[in-house]
């Protein structure tokens, strides 16, 4: 079995905008975290501390899809260096490598999606409650 150098590079445009779709959700619960904080300063509810928990894991996991995600990258870039020395299997093993690593990024980021839709339907069903009254 032969893998060509070109086969890690694939990985390189789709991980890059893994990666950027990834900050762009860590920023915006960076901001919607400090946002929350500043309403539970002024006024203590249990409930916004309880989304603060909530978007805490959700930073905690979005941390954890770069973590792989840069992984995947450095292990597609370490296999077309290996390839690059016509060392093949070395080279085959990390670019199957980083492909489990790009799998268990999206992995998490299903996990931490799921999470944002139970929390979305939640504050929905709020708004209903409320709505009903």
């Amino acid at each position: 079995m032969t893998l060509h150098i070109e086969t890690p590079a694939l990985l390189f445009s789709a991980t890059s905008l893994i990666l950027l779709a990834y900050t762009n959700r860590f920023l915006t619960i960076a901001q919607i975290v400090r946002s929350l904080k500043k309403h539970y300063d002024e006024n203590h509810t249990k409930s916004i501390l309880l989304q603060i928990k909530n978007l805490n894991l959700r930073l905690s996991l979005i941390r954890y899809m770069q973590l792989f995600g840069v992984l995947c990258l450095f292990l597609s870039v370490f296999a077309m260096f290996c390839l690059f020395l016509e060392e093949q299997i070395i080279g085959i093993y990390l670019f199957g490598a980083s492909l489990l690593t790009l799998l268990i990024s999206l992995g998490i980021s299903f996990w931490e999606i799921s999470i944002s839709v139970t929390a979305l339907r939640l504050h929905l069903s709020d708004l209903m409650e409320e709505k009903k009254k």
